[in-house]
């Protein structure tokens, strides 16, 4: 029995990149969720963000993450 340590090496190493991005994207909409109650807060000044535009940017954010996961559930079950 061989194993191919370097195709090991590059599933380590693509798995990793990927489960940083999704954490990264979800902590992105956490943030844009936030917006929400920050420009309660600020009563609307302009340096805080829009609550629309924090949800827009949440909703894109965890869009992206299902992608990304559902793309990887479906390479395991094709």
């Amino acid at each position: 029995m061989d194993v191919d340590w370097r195709a090991l090496l590059l599933v380590g190493i693509v798995s990793l990149a990927v489960a940083v991005a999704v954490v990264v994207l979800v902590a992105f909409a956490l943030v844009g969720l936030s917006a929400r109650s920050g420009a309660a807060r600020h009563g609307g000044e302009a340096s805080a963000p829009s609550a629309s535009v924090g949800t827009a940017a949440a909703c894109v954010c965890l869009v992206a993450a299902a992608a990304i996961v559902g793309f990887g559930l479906y390479l395991v079950v094709v």
